[in-house]
């Protein structure tokens, strides 16, 4: 776009006659947008976002406010964007980007769904608002649901499950612990609510494909899935707990790639508060491992709040990138949260970071990128470059053509209501079987009491086949998906995804040479997907 742009970078503003740059190789490293309301947060967010673009790095971001959708169209040269253009020694050009929409009601955008397993007991406690106790009894509920084969896809598979051990609550007592009907009849009641605020939507089937995240288009550029969240954003619970369920399953399914030349995904978390609020000590611990380790994923997540002091310490330390717009410092908490902002920066001595923080002007902020060696660059006060598409929101005829030329079109509209555990429990009753069984001693959970201790379950596929069920047992990469593993199983689940993965692309491209051209490559992965597919996914 600008004479100032540079490969393997985005051009972000300038400090005085210096191009401010974000390397796209150290992407990865996280960052953080911060400042009060009003100072330039979501202009930040779009230029990044556009610049991510250009690059062909696709990008998630929700749009909270409405007006991020404005980047799905041509921008508009008004005075005071020309003119910044001007004073960077450039020429604004407008310019539009491939965009998704995405709602989690199916209204503004394509529905986004997941499955209750997919979600966890951890997610849905934080979600439900549950107590210690009744967090024990959800984790009952799944584990139970294992045991019995009970696939959980819905919000009435879940009450179907937490109605059994209800009715089963003193003979599971003795072997899970205290099952008490009052906590069963809590979360019955949670549920309830979560049904009343859209929460059938959400958890159904079809579920989301990350692949469909991580799109270009044929000019190469990435194409940016906005999440419509105004809506959204007056369940705040839902929201960060939608949020970070999709950051956890980024990191769950994507493979190691260590340091890439440029982000496989980027991920923006705006009003990024909500999601530590009252946050228990769990769950901020799986917060905390999931932005350390998802970098080596080829994910970069990038935190835009309005005080630096609403994100963790511990999360904070993991953010590289730094953009700070003008903070007010009105109360002793502003005047804490002014400090630590000029404290996270690498000290320029030009510079006094505390004083410039209050005197920043709509469209400035300190900003301080990692370089070389991914050392944080000095702190510098730079003017932020203007956005290529449009600022502000598009019309509902735009939206309808963006989602009808859309290259998911179809894909999720239609809502799915597989046989799971409630249709499984229900035909139980009809036949009059509805007990709880206990698992064998030494038996896996799912796994049928008439095959052996220590057996892995027969797996398709022939010899590739025996090899990953073989594999899966020794790790426990083969249980089945929301069964809780241990430490040792979740470290070495990542380590036989990583073994998987190579080996799959090993022999699918040996297939697809030995069949021919393209053919023969979709031949070979779907050979693999059916012999190691699951460690793969696990």
């Amino acid at each position: 776009m600008s004479t100032v742009e540079q490969d393997g970078k985005i051009f972000v503003g300038k400090s005085g006659n210096k191009a401010e740059y974000l390397t796209l190789k150290l992407a990865n490293r996280h960052g953080l947008i911060s400042g009060a309301t009003g100072t330039g947060k979501t202009v930040t967010l779009q230029v990044l976002a556009e610049g991510f673009s250009r690059a062909g790095v696709p990008v998630f971001a929700a749009d909270v406010k409405g007006d991020l959708s404005g980047i799905s169209a041509t921008g508009e040269p008004k005075d005071f964007l020309v003119k910044r253009a001007k004073d960077m020694g450039f020429d604004y050009e407008p310019d539009r980007f491939p965009a998704m929409l995405w709602d989690l009601f199916g209204v503004q955008g394509h529905p986004i769904r997941a499955t209750i397993s997919e979600m966890g007991p951890l997610l849905l406690s934080r979600l439900l608002d549950l107590n210690d106790v009744q967090e024990g009894v959800l984790n009952i509920a799944f584990r139970i649901a294992d045991e019995q084969g009970l696939i959980l896809l819905d919000l009435k598979d879940l009450r179907a499950v937490l109605s059994l051990i209800a009715d089963h609550a003193d003979e599971l007592t003795t072997q899970y612990g205290n099952v008490s009907k009052a906590s069963v009849g809590t979360i019955q009641r949670q549920l309830l609510v979560l049904e009343n605020q859209g929460g059938t939507k959400f958890f159904s089937e079809p579920a989301l494909a990350l692949s469909d995240f991580m799109r270009t288009d044929r000019d190469g550029r990435g194409y940016i899935n906005i999440l419509a969240a105004d809506k959204l954003i007056e369940n705040p619970r839902l929201y960060g707990t939608f949020l970070l369920w999709l950051l956890s399953e980024l990191f769950e399914q994507m493979p190691e790639l260590g340091d890439p030349e440029k982000p496989k995904l980027v991920f923006f978390f705006d009003e990024a508060h909500l999601l530590f609020n009252d946050a228990p000590k769990p769950l901020l611990d799986k917060i905390e491992q999931v932005v350390r380790l998802i970098r080596s994923k080829g994910v970069g997540v990038y935190f835009v709040t309005q005080n630096p002091l609403d994100v963790p310490d511990t999360v904070l330390a993991q953010m590289g990138n730094r953009v700070q717009h003008a903070l007010r410092a009105f109360t002793p908490r502003d005047q804490k949260a002014v400090k630590a902002a000029a404290e996270t920066f690498r000290a320029n001595p030009k510079l006094d970071t505390a004083k410039i923080i209050m005197e920043l002007g709509k469209g400035e902020a300190l900003v301080s990128f990692l370089e070389g060696n991914g050392i944080p660059s000095l702190v510098e006060r730079a003017m932020i470059a203007p956005p290529s598409a449009r600022l502000g929101v598009i019309t509902p005829e735009e939206r309808k053509a963006i989602i009808q030329a859309s290259p998911v079109k179809g894909k999720y509209e239609q809502q799915i209501d597989s046989e799971s555990a409630y249709e499984v429990l229900q035909q139980r009753l009809k036949d009059g079987s509805t007990t709880v069984t206990a698992p064998v001693p030494g038996q896996a959970p799912g796994q049928s009491p008439a095959q052996a201790p220590g057996e892995s379950a027969p797996a398709g596929g022939g010899l590739l086949g025996g090899i990953g069920g073989f594999i899966g047992g020794i790790f426990g990469t083969a249980t089945p998906r929301g069964t809780r593993l241990s430490t040792g199983q979740l470290v070495a689940r990542e380590v036989t995804r990583s073994i998987a993965n190579r080996i799959a692309g090993q022999i699918a491209a040996d297939l697809g040479r030995s069949v021919g051209g393209k053919t023969g490559g979709t031949i070979g992965r779907a050979i693999v997907r059916g012999t190691l597919g699951g460690m793969m996914r696990r």
